[in-house]
Order: structure tokens, then C-alpha cells, then sequence
């Protein structure tokens, strides 16, 4: 009885995953939410506009005083300007702001480039405005770009190019030359950036995230997403942002006042006036606590065998199993949690040109408390010695 279009793609495997993680009193390290709470203040806010009558619908492309806050937001940080009544709305979360934007701006048989591994949410996206999804592989473990390669994608019935910096799965974060690279290929076919920016706060070791729409010549063909889900861990609350050129937001909201029509109102106040209060140090200090996180996973999966990629922006670590198991890795993450207790992410699923790439790897989320790290890298230690051929 599904569609057609939604059969190819079955259940979520963050579902499947947080499932049997469940079943198996597994520590959750394959779904990217925190186990921790975000920040009190916020929640304060939502109390309060809880109580003094923040419950009904909101504006549908965003409460007034949110898209106001986001718009400042952008302006302080990376010196782009946006009209808050036209150019910026609100979503309930970055999901919905991403099929939202492709069922208002794709038409059947339109081309769209993905960079895989992927969000596993772009190519259902697609699916569902009857586009076509091409693929572009970005290889363990520097994931660098090859423009050449990259060029081949493109052709008469590209419409959209999808980017996701900082990187989900792999934390990678896009270099200027990369996207200038990027931008260039888009202005000369005529392409419209969707850039992912969810992540757009945590980034490590000096990389630097790097809007898209701030590259020369990319403001009027960019259509951004944000989100709070990743910057405040408040996954859960679903709000997110769009921002853009009038014609672009505009396409998004003629799906989105069909899809959800408006995000929830309380929480939408509650995130305006958190915006407007956080100071640049509330940034820094999140960075420095994902970076104690980091480190401490990373050395573990090192510790115990794996070979794993240095994650420069995210909360994910994609590392190589194959000295630990000679299996491919919907197997590997199911021995994993079977004997260690700890779940992870088979990411072949993000792959569809090449799903060769993702079946020695596994990803592992460190948007968790210093202590459930802890308890994780223990059980880690119960892999060693244990190849199996």
C-alpha cells in the first residue's frame, strides 16, 4: 500500500538503529540527539511563552519576532543581510525545510546533485518532488573535491545542487576553495544551491564554516537552512529556518503552508529571545564541549582498532572497521551492539553510486554526556583481539 515513490527506501535506519539499540539495552551512539538538555534559559522561555499565550498559529513563513532574531543572527555573524518579512521563514525543523524547498522549487524529471554519503533525507526529497537525484562520492578518509569529477554531474536538466557544510556523516567542512569550485559549476549551468548548515556552530581545529550564499555571484541562487535542533540540543523541538532571495523563499513557503503550514508558536518565542540574548561566547564554549567529546571517542575508537577520520566540523566520527571485521557494516553494527552494547550507524545507507564506500565504515555520534562516552569507550575495549574472518 506505500507509494511507489517511498518504497525504494523502507525504514529510517536511525529508527531501525535506536530501535534494537533499545531492545538491547545498547548505549545509543548511532541517532544524533544529545542525551543532556539544552540550555535553561531556552527552556525558561518556552515555559513562559507557554503561559502567557503563545499557543496559537503562528504567521506561516515564521512568528515576527524569530524571523526578525534570525535575520540579526545572520547579519552578526556573517555579514549577510535578509529581509525578515521576505527572505527568511521558519520551518519545523531543517527536514521539512529541505522537502518543503524541494516540492516548491522541483518540477518531474528536474536533475539534482547530492554529495554522497548523504543525509538520508535528499534523495526521498527528490523522490517525492519525481526528480532526479545524481550522485557525486566524496571519499573516506579526506573526502576531498575533484571539480573535474564534480563537473560531470551537471548538465541541461540540472536544477539543484544540494550542500551540506558542515558535513553529515563524514564532518567534513568545506573549504572557500571548494565552494568557490562549487559556485563557479552552478553560475556557469545555471544551478540552484540548497545548502544544509544545521551544523553551521560546531566546527573544530580552526575550520571555518563558510556560508554558501556569502561566495560572489551565490547570494541570489542560495536558499539556506539552519536549524536550533543542532546549535541549543533540542532536537526535539523541530524549528528551523530558511533564508534566501524573495523567489526562492517564496517557492519554499507555496509547499511548506500545505506541509505544516506553521511550527509550533511557543517555541518559536521561546528561540527569538534566545537568539537575541546568547552572546558569541555561548558558540565558543558549545565548540570547546564538543571538542572534549570528540577527543575523548575518537582516542577510544583508535584505542580499540578502528581506523577513523578526524572530524573537522559535526558531531559524527565515519571510521574504518576492517581490522575488527571482515564483514560489511549492516553486519559489523550488529555484532557491535550484540557484544559491546553500543549502537552505531551502517553508513552505506547514505551511499547510492558507490555503496562499495560506506561497507567498511561505521559512524558513530559524540553528541552525548562526557560520562555516556565514557561508559561507551569501555565497552569498546570488548572488540579487542576479536576480529572475526
Amino acid at each position: 500500500m506505500v507509494s511507489k515513490k517511498l518504497v525504494p527506501f523502507g525504514t529510517n535506519i536511525f529508527s531501525e538503529m535506536t530501535r534494537f539499540a533499545e531492545e538491547m539495552g545498547a548505549i545509543n551512539l548511532s541517532q544524533g540527539f544529545p542525551d543532556f538538555d539544552g540550555p535553561p534559559a531556552l527552556l525558561e522561555n518556552a515555559v513562559k511563552a507557554l503561559r502567557s499565550g503563545h499557543n496559537q498559529y503562528a504567521r506561516s513563513m515564521g512568528y515576527q519576532s524569530l524571523v526578525e532574531a534570525v535575520a540579526e543572527k545572520i547579519s552578526q555573524h556573517y555579514k549577510l543581510n535578509y529581509d525578515p518579512y521576505t527572505e527568511v521563514a521558519v520551518c519545523s525543523g531543517a527536514t521539512e525545510g529541505m522537502a518543503s524547498t524541494f516540492l516548491g522549487l522541483l518540477n518531474p524529471g528536474d536533475e539534482v546533485i547530492v554529495f554522497e554519503p548523504y543525509y538520508d533525507s535528499y534523495p526521498v526529497c527528490a523522490a517525492l518532488a519525481g526528480a532526479v537525484p545524481r550522485f557525486y562520492t566524496l571519499r573516506f578518509p579526506d573526502f576531498t573535491v575533484d571539480l573535474k569529477e564534480l563537473e560531470k554531474c551537471f548538465s541541461n536538466k540540472t536544477r539543484l545542487l544540494v550542500l551540506n557544510t558542515p558535513h553529515n556523516p563524514t564532518g567534513k567542512v568545506f573549504s572557500r576553495d571548494e565552494l568557490e569550485g562549487i559556485a563557479g559549476l552552478c553560475i556557469k549551468y545555471d544551478v540552484i544551491v540548497v545548502t544544509d548548515e544545521v551544523y553551521e556552530h560546531l566546527t573544530y581545529d580552526g575550520a571555518e564554516h563558510i556560508p554558501m550564499a556569502g561566495i560572489p555571484g551565490m547570494r541570489d541562487r542560495t536558499l539556506t537552512i539552519s536549524s536550533a535542533g543542532k546549535t541549543f540540543s533540542l532536537t526535539g523541538w523541530r524549528v528551523g529556518w530558511i533564508t534566501g532571495p524573495g523567489k526562492l523563499v517564496a517557492a519554499f513557503q507555496s509547499a511548506h503552508q500545505y506541509v505544516t503550514f506553521a511550527a509550533a508558536t511557543p517555541l518559536q518565542s521561546a528561540l527569538a529571545a534566545m537568539l537575541r540574548e546568547i552572546k558569541d561566547d555561548y558558540y565558543h564554549n558549545l565548540r570547546g564541549e564538543y571538542l572534549g567529546r570528540r577527543s575523548l571517542l575518537l582516542n577510544a575508537l583508535k584505542d580499540t582498532g578502528f581506523r577513523a577520520a578526524l572530524p573537522m566540523g559535526t558531531y559524527y566520527i565515519l571510521a574504518d572497521f576492517t581490522d575488527l571485521w571482515k564483514g560489511d557494516d549492516k553486519s559489523f553494527v550488529r555484532y557491535l551492539v550484540e557484544r559491546c552494547r553500543v549502537a552505531a550507524i551502517p553508513p552505506s545507507v547514505f551511499y547510492t553510486r558507490n555503496p562499495e564506500e560506506g561497507k567498511r565504515l561505521v559512524r558513530f555520534a559524540f553528541c552525548k554526556k562526557l560520562e555516556t562516552l565514557s561508559e561507551a569507550a569501555g565497552r569498546l575495549k570488548r572488540l579487542t583481539g576479536q576480529a572475526v574472518i
